[in-house]
């Protein structure tokens, strides 16, 4: 794989609107939630990823960057009339409970931090103007409960541990997300037919949306991606109009490579 290098600015500078134009064009923003997660304390290490209201923060400002980035080209008076709308794609908190596979002591995973974390951030996005957010399913595995760690995994084939050292962090639940990726490839297409945006910007890493963006591209709807920095398949470049990034690249002196 080849390391991402987002055009910035130089991308929207290349291309020329007609005048008549400028004030028609829309662009939506679309946020695969658990990819902006991952990735936010790699491209934004000042940022507490722990604190909802940090996070929904900078969601503002991965929109507003890539706002101004579009004006360097339409030059509204206000970056802001060049946004339909922002969607944030995530999953509602697993809510059921269980037991830990070794202590088999309760858990409600409906009090843990996690939960308590994505419905505070889900409720102050809701309330940020132009934002929808667009929620899938969680749903455990119904053929195991959860599952082993790598690293674990890794010392008891090597015979550094033994079944009875297991712990129950050795262990994550065997939750998987369902109806995210169907969801964002629905609203790309339904941007597309009712040509609510001109644009649209993809935050994500994921391959699974070339389909909907080779659709958006065939119907004249010009499609970028923004992985945050993380390298992507060069292949995958011939399925998108170009390639940017809302913030700024991580230092890599900091221990941070770019790479999830």
């Amino acid at each position: 794989m080849n390391e991402a290098k987002p055009e910035g600015l130089s991308f929207w500078r290349c291309s020329r609107a007609p005048p008549e134009s400028i004030l028609m064009v829309k662009s939506a923003i679309l946020i695969d939630g658990g990819y902006f997660l991952k990735r936010l304390p790699i491209v934004r290490p000042d940022i507490d990823s722990d604190d909802p209201k940090a996070v929904a923060g900078s969601v503002r400002q991965l929109v507003r960057s890539h706002l101004e980035q579009l004006n360097e080209l339409y030059k509204t008076s206000n970056s802001l009339q060049l946004l339909y709308r922002t969607f944030y794609y995530d999953a509602q908190p697993y809510d059921r409970k269980a037991h830990k596979p070794v202590s088999n002591s309760a858990i409600d995973y409906a009090r843990t931090e996690q939960a308590r974390f994505r419905r505070q951030l889900f409720a102050a996005l809701r309330r940020t103007p132009n934002v929808a957010v667009r929620l899938g399913e969680v749903t455990r595995d119904s053929n195991r409960a959860w599952i082993l760690n790598a690293e674990p995994q890794k010392e008891l084939l090597n015979r550094r541990r033994t079944i009875i050292d297991l712990t129950d962090d050795d262990f994550s639940p065997a939750l998987r997300q369902k109806g995210v990726d169907m969801r964002i490839g629905l609203d790309i297409a339904s941007l597309t037919l009712k040509r609510h945006a001109d644009i649209i910007v993809l935050v994500s890493g994921d391959a699974d949306f070339v389909p909907a963006a080779k659709f958006a591209r065939r119907e004249g709807v010009r499609f970028i991606l923004d992985p945050l920095w993380q390298d992507i398949p060069p292949d995958l470049h011939e399925h998108i109009d170009g390639l940017t990034s809302g913030f700024p690249r991580p230092r890599r002196d900091a221990g941070q490579s770019g790479k999830a």
